[in-house]
This record gives C-alpha cells, structure tokens and sequence, in this order.
C-alpha cells in the first residue's frame, strides 16, 4: 500500500480502497490516501488519471464503488452534509453569477454559510483585496475576464475560511503574477491551520506548496512523497555545456559517449550524466570543464541542472502531465 501521509495524529482526510468507474472506464482502482491537519496534499497525474474523480468523492459530489472515504473524521456517504460543513472547494469548471458583481456574489455566498453581514462583507473584501480584484469588486462578474472570473471563483471557495479545502487545477488560465499571489494566500491557510488537497498541471506549483505529492497513473497511486524525495528518484544532476561553434559542439559529443545524455544542435549545448559510473569516474561539472579544455574544445557556457519534479513525473508516469497514458493531449475536463 502506498500511503500520502503517515502520521501518529489522526488524519483530516483519509482514503482507503477507492474505487469508482463509470460503465467500462475505471477512473480510480484503489486509492489510499491519508493527509495530516494543516498540510498541503498534491495529486499529480496525467489527464484521465483520476484526480478530478477522487476529488468530487472526496468533495460528496460523487459516490465512491468501494472503499472509506472520511473527511474530519465524517464519511463522505454516511455523513456528507457533516462533510459539507468542513470543506471549501473550487472544482475546474467557474461557478459564479454572471449577474452580480464580485463583491455580491461573495457577499451572498458568506450569507449562505451562515455569516452575518457585516463579517460577510468584510471577509469578501478581504479576500477581493489579497486576490488583487479591487478594481473590479463592483462591476458585474459577466464583464470579468477569465482569469479574473478564476480568481473570483477561488475566493468563493475561501468565503468560510474552510477547515479543509480541496483546490482542482486552481491556477489554470492564471497569468504568472496572479498564480504567486494564489501561491501566497494557500500558504497563510495553511499557516492557520487549513488542511489543503490540490490537483495541478503545473509541477512547479506542487513544487512551491507541497508538503507530500501523490502521482496517479491510470487510476491508481503510483508513488508519492516529499517533492525533494520525488525529484531525487529522478536520477542525480546533469552538466550542461554550451559549445563555441558547431564544430566544438560535433567534438563534444564524441568526447565522452558514455556518458551523453542530450545534445541539441540548434542550441550547440549538450548534457552529460554525474553518476558513479561513467567513464573515468568523472563526478563533478570541474572535472567535466578540466577534460573539455584539455581536449581543446571551445564553450561558451556551462551549468548544473538538478532533477525536476518534472523529470520525477516523467520517470514515474512515462509521458508529460498534460497527456493521456498513451501520451496524446486529452480535453480538460477529465476523469
């Protein structure tokens, strides 16, 4: 059994036995799952893994085939109203009214969990603030733009200030400054004490916010671990040399075969493996320099390039996170 957390404390989420299939597709083949208080959980996975259906179970919007799925200590068919009560989500798909501004559509929704509307309007504004809408808080949502309509959907999903949240793709469609902002309002949650499951295609977000990072292939939970684990699965570091000309790049890649990982002619630059095993024992980017130079071959640059969470993703699953198992792209709203 591979398990996301293993903890003495009892975990806020835990996941054991999933199975759900929809007629001949089996989405998910036993999952378990265990995700402490106040962490940040990752699932990464291609398209058609499973992680948007183990999310809407893990959500109550889908009923499990098999397995115990239980949410705060409530199971997720027994008791989904409990669950309810615990959880904020933000699913793939925006799910605000087009016919009332931001601040209205947060404002109803903070009355709808029950707060009253002096703290209704004070937690929207507060979250319009950190999510940089300030400028369009009075306009209506059909006038937003989608990243901003995105944006807004994510402080709907924070209006209650969730004990749990499960986040699915929440930067897709983000430009890159308002994913950092994201970035930085997931962490003070979770610095308050908020426990956080998230999906995401970009590997650098599992990278920043993980603590734990569960890869799902197929339905089923291949690997996980520490991002920094992962990576180091990947293999060890690469050296990276850039050639002064063609010439010099041809001579590089016949200088240490054995140990050649990459070349790319357009860019002149090639990569060698560090490992123990290649020829003459050559360990570091100063003894790769050192044979270079003494061959006579010209660079004009070089560089160490750790293992990625992207090389882990690719070594685990054999194709990119934006791709079906056979490696093909597949529409977005998937399994």
């Amino acid at each position: 059994m591979v398990r996301a957390w293993e903890s003495g404390d009892r975990p806020v989420i835990s996941v054991a036995g999933l199975t759900k299939s929809f007629g001949k597709v089996r989405a998910v083949r036993g999952i378990d799952l265990d995700v402490a208080r106040g962490s940040v959980l990752a699932l990464l996975g291609p398209n058609g893994a499973g992680k948007t259906t183990t999310v809407r179970i893990l959500s109550t919007l889908l009923r499990p085939d098999t397995g115990r799925v239980t949410v705060g200590g409530h199971d997720v068919v027994l008791a989904p109203e409990k669950v309810q009560a615990l959880i904020g989500l933000a699913g793939q798909s925006v799910s605000v009214d087009d016919r009332l501004t931001g601040t209205q559509n947060l404002v109803m929704l903070g009355r709808l969990y029950r707060l009253d509307r002096k703290d209704a309007r004070a937690r929207a504004a507060q979250l319009i603030e950190g999510l940089a809408l300030s400028e369009a808080a009075n306009r209506l949502v059909r006038t937003y733009s989608g990243g901003m309509r995105r944006k807004l959907d994510l402080a709907a999903s924070l209006i209650a200030a969730p004990p749990v949240l499960f986040l699915d793709e929440p930067t897709a469609g983000l430009d890159p400054a308002s994913r950092m902002t994201l970035w930085e309002v997931i962490r003070e949650l979770v610095r308050d004490g908020t426990t956080v499951l998230l999906t995401t295609q970009y590997l650098e977000e599992a990278d920043q916010l993980a603590g734990t990072v569960a890869v799902i292939d197929g339905g089923r939970l291949t690997a996980c671990g520490t991002p920094a684990g992962l990576k180091a699965r990947a293999g060890t570091a690469a050296f990276e040399l850039t050639a002064a000309t063609a010439g010099d790049f041809d001579r590089l890649r016949l200088l240490l075969p054995a140990q050649l990982d990459a070349a790319v002619p357009d860019t002149r630059t090639v990569s060698f493996r560090a490992d123990d095993t290649g020829v003459g024992g050559l360990r570091s980017l100063r003894e790769i320099i050192d044979t270079v130079l003494a061959a006579g071959i010209a660079v004009d640059g070089y560089a160490t390039r750790q293992p990625t969470l992207d090389d882990a993703f690719l070594q685990l699953t054999g194709h990119g996170p934006g791709a079906a198992a056979d490696g093909k792209p597949m529409e977005r709203n998937e399994a």
